[in-house]
């Protein structure tokens, strides 16, 4: 619930209670300084938790550890006398992606595209997450008109042409025909 207005908000709230009872505290009766002192705490946690900033230091700290390993990984390689290339991929703590981006970088514009599209590419501007209808029969080879069972029926069938993992496959295509197909079965 990273980005959240609602957590902000109730952050305003209770750094301007422990803002008030700090003022309180100092003219009337010094204990209530230690209230505003965990009023203060929660507005901050609030603030950093509801703008996204915990979570980007959480995968800043979780992408610091991936390349750590990676170092020590590359080491224990060169002494085994295997090439870079030849390491082991994947396992427990393999760390992130390089393509990935932490939550909470790029504007709020291209968030919510990400979110949208569930992917970690920045767009540019005017520039649509998916194809228009024509494009996207197109395509998958089908008539606009189709029926949902005729589209899926050619979904499949293109993608296990340009699917990444058979010979000849391409991640690109494979991407616009996942999108295409998005678009369809939508309509």
């Amino acid at each position: 619930m990273y980005e959240s207005r609602l957590l902000v908000g109730l952050a305003a709230a209770f750094g301007g209670m422990a803002l008030l009872l700090a003022l309180l505290g100092v003219v009337y009766n010094p204990i209530v300084l230690a209230v505003a002192a965990v009023f203060g705490a929660v507005a901050y946690l609030l603030w950093i938790h509801g703008t996204g900033r915990l979570a980007g230091r959480l995968y800043a700290r979780v992408q610091r550890q991936a390349e750590r390993n990676a170092r020590c990984r590359g080491d224990r390689d060169a002494r085994r006398g295997r090439a870079e290339g030849q390491r082991d991929r994947g396992g427990f703590g393999a760390g992130p992606r390089g393509d990935w981006r932490p939550p909470g970088s790029g504007s709020r514009r291209h968030r919510r595209a990400d979110q949208r599209s569930g992917g970690t590419q920045k767009r540019p501007p005017g520039q649509t997450d998916s194809p228009s209808v024509a494009e996207a029969a197109r395509r998958l080879g089908v008539d606009p008109e189709a029926d949902q069972e005729t589209i899926k029926r050619a979904y499949r069938e293109r993608v296990k042409a340009v699917h990444p993992d058979t010979d000849g496959g391409d991640e690109e295509r494979f991407k616009r025909v996942a999108a295409a197909y998005e678009r369809l079965k939508d309509e």
